[in-house]
């Protein structure tokens, strides 16, 4: 026969019930102040090893921000814009976030499907009836879901070569229509930057504005991003901004910003100075639903497509991924049992990486202008101590490649 369960007297309850509401705030005040304090000096810590990563590789400049519970911890510039000049990186340095720019595209989709001007899964063909893959039946179904998915079921970055040739986008998105297929569309991930850059024409069919100016006056503009802008003019134009720098002869030499990239403003188009990127991330948190409303984030932050190759692609990645997925314009990962949403970027003389912990509710983003690996260990290390993870070494530094090609990023 079962046991009863045993609960306490009506008055009894009542008590311990008015007790907890009592002393409520007061718990809430005291974990809330202990755990921003305790990042807070985590921070101090970060910012010493941000330090110590451009010193020991000897990069020319690099950004940090962290942000908790909707407030900036810590915002810091390290390092040059030139090694040639000497101008300090500051909190308003603009650099290239290369495929960072994702995440944008998908964010302005989703608010134009909010409003009905768009929606996730009617095909793309009927706003560009010129689109078409070799399979014509497979490409009528192709959707915008698909397209930020990178669902498409084209080869991995399929014709980047050929925009690092300086071949035309509109041309190379013609050009879609005959490239070999590896899946039926629809049918499996493959990361892409010029199928990814559909969704741009889309927006100019679905609102007759050019889809750069949709992302200054919907998002740059109301989240404060006042240094933001698209294109190599955008980025010179900046008060401060970041060379890129390549290797050469055992050191970093600055160089012009290559524009190819630039041709796709929704794969790869946007500059943001480390404050802009910190009020980006403090949205992307959920902390302006003026601009962001809830729904809007959670389509976008959900899961689309399985990615297991991420869970493989670097140190960290293997000794804390249990998996990995593709959202819409965002990386979603477990990451030592807890969600982190993700992205990386990387062009000639840039990198980029901005990450957050939804039920922590931290973030960061680091911006660099060279080549090095070394600064990406920098990520991994936040989020570890933010979820009191043993402390791992991700800051070794890393045999220096060359730039690649923009994969899986």
């Amino acid at each position: 026969m079962p046991r009863k369960k045993v609960n306490p007297s009506g008055r009894l309850r009542h008590l311990i019930v008015m007790s907890l509401i009592a002393l409520a705030p007061a718990l809430a005040c005291a974990t809330s102040a202990s755990t921003t304090e305790d990042f807070s000096t985590e921070a101090r810590e970060i910012e010493r090893l941000a330090e110590r990563v451009v010193a020991q590789s000897r990069i020319p400049g690099l950004a940090m921000a962290i942000v908790e519970d909707g407030k900036v911890v810590s915002l810091r510039g390290y390092g040059v814009v030139d090694s040639k000049a000497g101008q300090p990186v500051g909190t308003d340095t603009v650099f290239r976030v290369a495929s960072l720019s994702k995440a944008f595209a998908g964010t302005l989709s989703a608010l134009l499907v909010n409003e009905g001007a768009m929606s996730w899964d009617s095909p793309i063909a009927n706003q560009l009836p010129a689109f078409s893959l070799r399979d014509l039946q497979g490409a009528q179904k192709i959707t915008v879901r698909e397209i930020l998915s990178h669902r498409i079921g084209l080869a991995y970055n399929t014709f980047d070569r050929d925009l690092e040739a300086d071949q035309p986008y509109p041309l190379l998105a013609e050009r879609l229509s005959q490239a070999p297929l590896t899946c039926s569309p629809g049918e499996c991930y493959a990361y892409q930057n010029i199928a990814f850059s559909l969704v741009g024409d889309l927006v100019f069919a679905v609102t007759g504005d050019f889809y750069a100016h949709q992302v200054e006056k919907r998002l740059f503009h109301p989240l404060g991003m006042y240094g933001a802008t698209f294109g190599r003019d955008g980025l010179e134009a900046s008060p401060s901004w970041a060379r890129p720098h390549v290797r050469s002869g055992g050191t970093w030499v600055p160089v012009r910003p290559k524009e190819t990239y630039y041709r796709i403003p929704p794969a790869a188009g946007v500059n943001a100075s480390i404050h802009d990127m910190a009020q980006w991330l403090i949205a992307q948190m959920g902390h302006r639903p003026d601009v962001l409303p809830p729904e809007v984030l959670n389509q976008i932050q959900t899961p689309q497509v399985e990615t297991p190759g991420e869970t493989r692609s670097s140190a960290w990645r293997r000794e804390r991924l249990n998996s990995a997925y593709y959202g819409l314009g965002w990386r979603i990962y477990d990451y030592a049992g807890h969600t982190l949403v993700f992205h990386g970027g990387a062009v000639q003389g840039y990198r980029a990486m901005a990450a957050f912990l939804p039920d922590r509710d931290i973030g960061v983003v680091v911006l660099w202008n060279s080549e090095s690996a070394m600064p990406s260990g920098l990520l991994p290390t936040v989020m570890d101590r933010a979820l009191g993870l043993p402390a791992r070494e991700w800051l070794a530094p890393e045999p220096v490649r060359p730039a690649p090609r923009r994969r899986r990023r």
